[in-house]
């Protein structure tokens, strides 16, 4: 069985998400989930930045910035959304932040349907530093 890069950190999280999503169930802002969330996280005692502010580049050269939900442990970044259906479009943001960042894994957290959603993401394109 392949092991899965940080596999560990990203089942904790995911371990939290399930609990925030059967305690609140679906339906909430996303605000809601993040606060939640955040809150097991800490109780769980993960090491976390919330609401980070990360510069996207083009051509060498800063264009904006993009705030990412979670940065946990400094190896995984966590998106979260509250949507009825996660779609492709998602996902494909969700690469480019981790692309963007140069973050080697991530996970895309729905809370907005009757059952927690959630899927791995790896940077296919990540450069160790």
């Amino acid at each position: 069985m392949h092991q899965l890069k940080h596999d560990e950190i990203t089942r904790q999280i995911i371990g939290c998400a399930m609990k925030v999503h059967s305690t609140l169930g679906n339906g909430f802002q996303e605000k809601i989930y993040q606060r939640a969330l955040e809150l097991e996280m800490a109780s769980a005692g993960l090491v976390f930045e919330r609401e980070m502010d990360m510069p996207i580049y083009y051509m060498n050269q800063q264009i904006g910035e993009r705030r990412v939900d979670f940065f946990v442990e400094g190896l995984v970044m966590v998106e979260l959304k509250a949507i009825i259906l996660l779609e492709d479009v998602h996902l494909a943001q969700a690469i480019n932040y981790l692309e963007a960042y140069n973050m080697e894994v991530g996970l895309l957290i729905n809370f907005g349907s009757k059952s927690l959603t959630f899927k791995r993401l790896l940077n296919k394109k990540f450069k160790p530093n």
